[in-house]
């Protein structure tokens, strides 16, 4: 874990902001995980017996995760370049790629990577609301 640096500088994005998008890069993480929590991937007991067989209404569920994840692409896409910069920065200040000394530098970077893939870009990141998080922590935001 990184060092927490004291607040040096204003962020263009809602540290608020960055947080809901931590909340819901948690839940498009839960939506994909749900099924492994246990190991045991559409298997159902059933008076000790176990099933393969796994019911539901593929297109509900398929329905309410794309809809998290719109969501999230429409947030991010309602950024302005500064903002979705700082957001890219936080993820990588969090990832421990530059640390809280480097912010100038993180952001400088995230800028020129710029495109319209960034919610691409952020949706494709593993650990992506844990970064965000320890991102904001290590600046001290």
């Amino acid at each position: 874990m990184q060092q927490r640096r004291e607040k040096q500088w204003e962020l263009s994005i809602d540290p608020d902001t960055v947080r809901l998008f931590v909340l819901k890069a948690k839940a498009l993480s839960a939506a994909v995980n749900e099924d492994y929590d246990d190991g045991a991937e559409h298997e159902v007991e059933f008076d000790g017996d176990r099933h393969a067989s796994h019911h539901h209404d593929g297109l509900v569920e398929e329905a309410s995760e794309n809809l998290t994840e719109e969501e999230f692409r429409e947030l991010i896409n309602d950024l302005n370049v500064d903002e979705a910069a700082e957001l890219i920065a936080l993820a990588w200040v969090g990832r421990g790629d530059f640390d809280a000394t480097e912010w100038a530098d993180a952001v400088a970077a995230a800028r020129e990577r710029a495109n319209k893939r960034t919610a691409k870009y952020l949706l494709g990141l593993p650990l992506l609301a844990d970064w965000l998080a320890e991102g904001l922590e290590v600046i001290g935001a």
